[in-house]
């Protein structure tokens, strides 16, 4: 339970926040004409800023709030996948498709990863297919929504169903304006605070190291020895190193296709500034990425997981942990409310970011190309998007309800599952996109099919068939039985299977090409 100073410190922090952002919100709307500016903004932004903006809305809640409760749960074997393999993957990635992407997003004048793959391809029904399945990143907005709703019924004492629709109402209610003009300043303020909130996070646990690095693992494995492990058979998610180290690093890789991730970059107006941006990018990146071995600390403060008599739910345990840790002395309580300020800003700055990217995705997408692209002018198309962000928020809310209520060991399972599944359709469109020439529709449109199949299949298909008929893949079987099931298992075989599948069929027909 928060004391009376830390409740009525979160209060008026929150308070300063919310001025703070509906002035940025107000300066950006102004900006704001039509849905091109809306999606990319019209203003010259620093290469800096666009980098801290890139860091924050690619690490969001997610990394700072609900991956350290696995860590918490499951130890060293965690902190591999999530800190070190996942990590590594993405960032190289990035920095490869940064610049090919950037060059040919500004070619075909691109608002969204949708229309940039409808207009590679010349194909306005692939692209109406990808806005379809662009509608899965809800299940990551749902994420980020239940974790600020734990971290800020934790500060405040609230009831999470309260906080829940409040965060949704102002949240969804400040992007109908703002768009990427006052996006990028948020996130780069948010990114700012989550640099010095991830520091402290990191060095809140600095006492159990008295002993050094050994004196650290040894008081982890007196609570249970397979939290030193580099694998917990033990748990859904780290069991081996195909699912440490291949399912994380083929997810890694494809995990930048996100549009909210990959367009990013065409917020820069100057070819100059990629390098800048990408510098500030990943070393942010690295620092909040590491984050995740706080729920070591966690797990040192809370043994068996539980608080006050009763137990901890996965998503709980970071924001208890802050109130814990940060509730003695003027000075503790202050740095925790700046801890708090923190979680909120990880949280905030990835939702903008899914908030403007799928409502643009369904208005630019989906509702434009259904009724006609001539039929609406700038003001029209902008009042259709933010009728597409009060249904969004609707849909949110309904979500959320439910993963608060009864989640699947985290609501992070259920948010990976969607969010896999649509970059694993993106993947293959988007890479052969950018480095290949030639490549009919068909091809990619059959990949993406394969992609959305296989994961889906894989995820809940095979577990059921198992159930009725057992299956003999020894190595294999493990990943599908039990009530809680990782989505990257999933996502890494549909991207591998994908992959196969576009080369051979694009190979197929070069050479029928030839042939001819």
């Amino acid at each position: 339970m928060a004391t009376s100073a830390q409740i009525t410190g979160t209060w008026i922090l929150l308070a300063l926040y919310v001025m703070a952002v509906l002035y940025l919100v107000f300066k950006g709307a102004g900006k704001t004409k039509s849905i091109s500016d809306y999606a990319l903004g019209s203003v010259l932004f620093s290469p800096v800023a666009v980098g801290l903006s890139l860091a924050a809305s690619m690490t969001s809640a997610a990394t700072f709030i609900i991956n350290p409760g696995f860590i918490a749960n499951f130890g060293i074997s965690g902190v591999l996948s999530y800190a070190i393999f996942l990590p590594l993957a993405s960032m190289i990635s990035l920095v490869i498709l940064t610049k090919s992407f950037r060059k040919h997003g500004q070619t075909v004048k691109a608002l969204t990863l949708a229309q940039w793959i409808g207009k590679r391809y010349d194909s306005k029904r692939y692209a109406f297919f990808m806005g379809i399945l662009a509608l899965l990143l809800l299940t990551f907005i749902v994420l980020i929504v239940v974790a600020l709703t734990k971290v800020l019924a934790q500060a405040l004492n609230l009831d999470e169903m309260n906080v829940m629709i409040v965060i949704v109402l102002f949240v969804f209610g400040y992007m109908m304006y703002g768009g990427a003009n006052s996006m990028v300043y948020t996130n780069a303020i948010q990114a700012a605070v989550m640099l010095i909130v991830a520091v402290i996070l990191l060095t809140s646990g600095f006492e159990h190291f008295s002993n050094g690095v050994q004196g650290f693992l040894d008081k982890l494995a007196a609570i249970d020895p397979v939290l030193v492990k580099a694998t917990n058979p033990q748990s859904p998610l780290f069991r081996d190193f195909f699912e440490i180290i291949f399912a994380q690093v083929v997810v890694g890789i494809a995990i930048v296709v996100q549009p909210h991730i990959i367009t990013k970059s065409l917020l820069l107006k100057k070819e100059s500034d990629v390098n800048k941006f990408l510098v500030t990018a990943v070393i942010a990146e690295m620092l909040f990425f590491s984050v995740v071995i706080a729920g070591l600390y966690a797990r040192l403060e809370f043994p068996n997981l539980m608080v006050d008599g009763e137990p901890l739910a996965n998503d709980n345990i970071i924001p208890a942990y802050v109130v814990q840790v940060f509730a003695d002395g003027t000075v503790a309580v202050l740095v925790g409310l700046f801890v708090v300020l923190g979680l909120i800003a990880a949280g905030m700055s990835t939702l903008e970011g899914l908030v403007q990217s799928v409502s643009t995705t369904i208005t630019s997408d989906l509702i434009q190309p259904l009724f006609g692209r001539k039929n609406f002018t700038d003001s029209g198309l902008i009042k259709i998007n933010k009728l597409a962000i009060v249904v969004m928020a609707a849909v949110t809310i309904y979500l959320a309800y439910g993963q608060l209520i009864s989640p699947k060991l985290s609501v992070g399972i259920f948010a990976q599952n969607g969010v896999y599944a649509y970059f694993s359709a993106a993947f293959v469109p988007v890479i052969f996109g950018i480095f290949f020439k030639d490549v009919r529709v068909q091809t990619v449109f059959a990949a993406s099919v394969t992609a959305i199949s296989v994961h889906f299949l894989v995820y809940y298909g095979l577990p059921a068939w198992h159930e009725i008929q057992p299956l003999s893949l020894e190595f294999f079987t493990k990943f599908i039985e039990g009530p809680v099931r990782n989505p990257a298992i999933a996502a890494s075989s549909a991207i591998v299977i994908s992959t196969l599948v576009g080369l051979v069929w694009h190979l197929f027909n070069k050479k029928n090409r030839n042939l001819a």
